[in-house]
């Protein structure tokens, strides 16, 4: 393994303020790990997002090295330095942590674990009807999600005028949201806490009907089509949970704890993505550190796993589904530690190739983009990578057919039918770049605009002349030592009818609108805590498996 990947991963474990600005240090390293850091690093340190920390790769390295980065982190990566946060001791007591790492037993996902965490809020027949239309807003499809992620909430907006409608807790890291798209009335949330929480965006102030404690560590969460199951998919303990909708019990669980990875050794594997599709009566789930994709079929008895696509590659993440023809019958899934996305058929059940998105790229679609090219006559999709600048898109024959730099490494990609543009965050590119999206002409493949936010100013550019095409005054936010803030923008979400683009500013405390048919900024939604996922319930009606 690389010296600089490795120092990159281990300076990404540290992304909490502990001990700050003394000489001691009173840092519960394990319990940082496990809150803070497992998610990437696996809970037995074996690597996922983050390279693999185990002893007998890291022991031998420098440690002194491997502390300066955790402090002054790497630029141009996902990695930033945390030497305001924690002080040098902190530091090398997490690289004393790793090197020395003994190892420890995850606990097997099982049914009667899962159901001893689930609990009922509220009546949910009586409030369906005592509320047969939404409360607060005119359509309960204008409600877009939003999750505060250092807040440990979700926060519900009226997508047609930024109006904030409630706010709730909803577990540590609120990681996805998604609704029920045969009864959009209803929406879920799961935490990177392992928090699953049902609301009814009917009532007054969108009140919760159940939750559910699924796991310690978890991230994926999708609905079936016809309104009837959730899955949520856990790190730990390993595996996914298949619920009633309409309640949130828990029906069936399926244990990953067991599973042959990419190199043909047995060990446990979290799961990542969970996608629903519209083709058939199918969930599927990816297991991140197995490099498999399991097919669930929920129409049938005992809802069994009817496909097991292997060998798709190293560290399974997020992915999307086909739009256009055949729409939802491939799956798009990124390996992160293979540089490919896997395309899976829903139809054979079976993997149909491997999308090639360069070396070291490690793509991160989020929620992906597809779209119809008038110019090629051909349906396109297209992800962001983490480690590289550039948006990679291939054809509906799955051949790569451009690569377009960006500034920086990204999270997410997005786009609709109100838009002439996909839009790709920088989030990852460092202070240079990571307050810019790039908006690409869809039928063109050239980037055609940068949106810019700076500390008082933001701007919308043409790329090559650099002329200035719009511009806003931006309020100035600083930070606790009175130094003002580069904001850190990304996940650009349709809203409004598909007239506005939503883009969270993490570390700014809001949300910028800007006209989707122009990028020019519109307004702010202010007084949030590093809003991070968005989610339009209008908008994903229409997209499949999101």
């Amino acid at each position: 393994m690389k010296f600089n990947k490795l120092v990159l991963s281990v300076a990404a474990l540290a992304v909490v303020s502990s001990g700050l600005f003394g000489d001691t240090s009173n840092m519960d390293v394990e319990k940082m790990f496990e809150k803070e850091c497992q998610g990437c690093h696996g809970p037995n340190h074996e690597g996922g997002v983050g390279s693999d920390l185990r002893p007998g790769v890291i022991e031998k390295k420098n440690a002194y090295a491997l502390a300066e980065t955790i402090l002054n982190g790497r630029a141009g990566t996902a990695m930033p330095q945390f030497k305001e946060k924690f002080n040098k001791t902190d530091a090398d007591k997490m690289v004393d942590y790793l090197q020395h790492f003994k190892g420890k037993k995850i606990d097997q996902l099982t049914l009667p674990a899962v159901k001893e965490g689930w609990k009922k809020l509220n009546d949910r027949v009586e409030l369906f009807t005592k509320y047969p239309q939404p409360v607060d807003v005119k359509k309960n499809t204008d409600i877009v999600f939003v999750t505060e992620r250092d807040a440990a909430r979700v926060v519900f907006l009226d997508g047609t005028t930024g109006k904030v409608l409630s706010k709730h807790p909803a577990g540590f890291a609120v990681h996805v949201t998604v609704t029920n798209k045969r009864q959009p009335r209803y929406a879920y949330s799961i935490s990177r806490s392992g928090l699953v929480t049902m609301f009814d965006l009917n009532t007054p102030g969108q009140q919760k009907i159940a939750e559910c404690q699924v796991g310690s560590d978890s991230r994926g969460l999708a609905v079936s089509p016809d309104g009837r199951f959730l899955m949520a998919g856990n790190y730990v303990p390993g595996g996914a949970i298949l619920m009633d909708a309409m309640t949130l019990e828990p029906l069936k669980v399926y244990p990953t704890s067991s599973v042959i990875d990419p190199d043909g050794n047995i060990g446990s594997s979290r799961v990542a993505g969970i996608f629903d599709t519209p083709y058939g009566p199918y969930i599927a789930f990816a297991l991140k550190d197995a490099g498999h994709v399991y097919i669930v079929d929920y129409s049938k008895p005992d809802f069994p796993i009817v496909g097991d696509i292997p060998n798709i590659g190293k560290i399974l993440h997020d992915g999307f589904l086909n739009e256009g023809k055949e729409i939802g019958r491939y799956l798009f899934i990124a390996s992160q530690g293979s540089d490919v996305v896997g395309v899976v058929d829903f139809k054979t059940k079976a993997l149909v190739t491997k999308i090639y998105t360069g070396p070291a790229a490690k793509p991160h679609p989020g929620q992906g983009s597809s779209w119809y090219n008038e110019h090629l006559g051909k349906q396109l999709g297209a992800t962001v990578n983490m480690n590289l600048g550039q948006v990679t898109i291939w054809d509906d024959n799955f051949d790569v057919i451009r690569q377009i730099p960006t500034g920086g490494g990204g999270l997410f990609i997005g786009t609709s039918d109100h838009t002439p543009f996909l839009w790709a965050d920088n989030v990852l590119g460092g202070e240079e770049n990571w307050n810019k999206i790039h908006l690409i002409n869809k039928q063109t493949l050239e980037l055609d605009r940068i949106i810019t936010v700076g500390t008082d100013e933001g701007t919308v550019t043409h790329p090559v002349t650099h002329k200035e095409i719009y511009s806003w005054k931006v309020p100035t936010v600083k930070d606790a030592k009175g130094k003002e803030i580069i904001p850190r923008i990304l996940h650009a979400e349709p809203a409004n009818h598909g007239h506005w683009t939503m883009v969270s500013e993490w570390n700014a405390g809001r949300i910028g609108i800007y006209e989707a048919e122009t990028g020019k900024f519109v307004k702010y939604i202010e007084g949030l805590t590093t809003p991070t996922f968005t989610y339009s319930i209008e908008h994903r009606q229409s997209i499949p498996g999101a």
